[in-house]
């Protein structure tokens, strides 16, 4: 009896031995020399461990905010830049055999940096090689790998047609794995919907490392769920079949901005009753910013208008001044372009900039930065909108970014998709705060600030839940730290609302071990 007991002792021991994670980076290496690989990319040739010497720059290179830039922010303990489905099936491999989480980083635009920093052991699966864009005009498709940019795939369906288009970022460094898994939107979300309104397949790999290549082999509920529900908790999407759009040859674009004292105020009142209700081919949006005033040391808020009609500037003209006539749209604050030259405009190039500038996928103006989201039902009163500006003049470098909805969006039902934020939404609220001065305090301070302007709207956005946008992440609304269903529910019905049971329940069916997890992952029901 006594030696039973030694040896289930023993056995026990080893299990937990091995169960530990890994944490020597040669280990790594030399577990992806043991994986099936391919000899003309052997699995360790696409590694990055931090005795390398390029380990820091292919780390930093898609990280754009520089919050996760400090020393202190927890590293991998690898690096894969995948290029073949070997080496993602090594990868995930080597995770289990030494316990490891696996981090899966397409663009790197996660704003809580999740796709790249963990407070446990962990190496990143970077997808940045997967950049294939396949447009196909005849059939009106295209593929994209989940490596490629938002700014890549758009250049890729002009290349091929002036009147095909996609509805999807305005960012255009955005990498389409993740941009699409949270649900991607854009100019055309009015017209067309989300990204995920349009994607008809998908690849992806399980935790196994088995392949599927199409939602028929993927299964219904799996290909349900990466379509906004967030991919990373699933597996990892080797890219998407989306259905392209019409576009016509020309659109227009336009930008009116004015200050409290030139009556903004009354202008947003009444965007807020026209911008989800005019025609669908148009999309206003409002941004308030602070500006420095006519006295010295004196700041206000700047409304910015910024539209774009899926048309010529006469219709534009038309449908503006029968709608919107209190904003004084003249005919030279519109201008005509191209579809694709739009993308360039909406990333905040000057009018005339080629468009091969969509092809760089590096972000130059890389800032410390924190953003929140939230969803509106209601109008918001004058007296509401009075005291937000003043909120926003008070607490200092909040700005704010109202993006309309109706159309098309209040048309699809929410649970097509696992992103619910449909009908009844008038629009949605981004804030972001960036700075440019690195250190601790700072940091708390301009943190601070994004916190406030968001508890100070409370009373004007959605309540039971307080709504946001998956696809901007947000460790304030609530994080995973034990991996419990109760952990999960709690940020998971603001993102998903109802649609979160049924991610659960896709979850525990696919992924009972819960292997796919992050800090604001799905969870599984235990």
């Amino acid at each position: 009896m006594k030696k039973l007991l030694v040896i289930s002792l023993l056995l026990i021991l080893n299990y937990v031995a091995t169960s530990q994670p890994v944490t020597d980076p040669v280990a790594f290496l030399r577990c992806l020399e043991r994986q099936p690989t391919d000899p003309a990319s052997p699995n360790s040739a696409v590694a990055y461990i931090p005795t390398n010497s390029s380990f820091t720059t292919v780390l930093r290179s898609r990280i754009p905010n520089l919050r996760f830039h400090k020393p202190t922010t927890p590293k991998p303990l690898a690096i894969v830049a995948a290029a073949t489905w070997t080496h993602i099936q090594a990868a995930l491999g080597c995770a289990r055999e030494l316990s490891l989480q696996v981090r899966i980083r397409s663009g790197g635009h996660d704003f809580e940096g999740l796709s790249y920093t963990s407070t446990v052991p962990f190496f990143v699966l970077d997808m940045f090689s997967f950049r294939n864009v396949d447009v196909n005009v005849t059939d009106g498709t295209a593929w994209v790998d989940a490596g490629a940019t938002t700014g890549e795939l758009y250049y890729r369906i002009a290349e091929k047609s002036n009147v095909l288009g996609f509805p999807a970022g305005l960012c255009t460094t955005l990498g389409v794995g993740g941009h699409f898994s949270g649900g991607g939107y854009g100019t055309m979300m009015r017209k067309y919907g989300l990204s995920v309104d349009n994607v008809v397949g998908s690849g992806i790999v399980d935790s196994n490392g088995n392949i599927f290549t199409d939602r028929v082999s993927m299964g219904e509920d799996r290909f349900w769920a990466i379509r906004g529900g967030g991919a990373a908790s699933f597996g990892v999407v080797l890219g998407y079949k989306i259905r392209l759009v019409p576009v016509p040859e020309k659109v227009t674009v336009f930008r009116v901005e004015r200050t409290v004292g030139e009556g903004a105020v009354d202008l947003i009142m009444k965007w807020q009753s026209f911008a989800h209700s005019t025609d669908r081919n148009l999309f206003v949006r409002l941004t308030l910013t602070l500006v420095n005033g006519t006295k010295p040391g004196e700041k206000m808020v700047l409304a910015s208008f910024i539209g774009m009609y899926l048309g010529g500037s006469d219709k534009t003209f038309n449908v503006m001044n029968r709608d919107f006539p209190e904003l004084k749209l003249k005919k030279t604050d519109c201008t005509e372009m191209r579809w694709i030259e739009s993308i360039v405009f909406w990333a905040g190039y000057p009018i005339g900039t080629p468009i091969s500038v969509l092809l760089n996928r590096t972000v130059t103006n890389k800032a410390f930065h924190k953003r929140k989201s939230d969803y509106v039902k209601r109008p918001i009163s004058r007296t509401g909108l009075d005291l937000i500006l003043k909120k926003l003049v008070e607490v200092e470098n909040v700005r704010m970014f109202f993006n309309p909805y109706g159309g098309r969006m209040g048309e699809i039902p929410s649970s097509r998709t696992p992103f619910p934020h449909r009908a009844g939404n008038l629009y949605k609220i981004e804030y972001l705060v960036s700075w440019s001065e690195a250190g601790d305090d700072v940091e708390k301070n301009q943190l601070a600030r994004a916190r406030e302007m968001y508890e100070f709207m409370s009373p004007y956005v959605s309540k039971n839940p307080r709504e946001a946008f998956f696809n901007y992440r947000d460790l304030d609304i609530g994080s995973s730290v034990n991996s419990t269903y109760e952990e999960g529910k709690v940020y998971g019905v603001k993102y998903f609302k109802d649609n979160f049971e049924r991610l659960v329940d896709i979850k525990t069916l696919i992924d009972a071990e819960n292997f796919w997890k992050n800090e604001q992952g799905i969870p599984v029901r235990r």
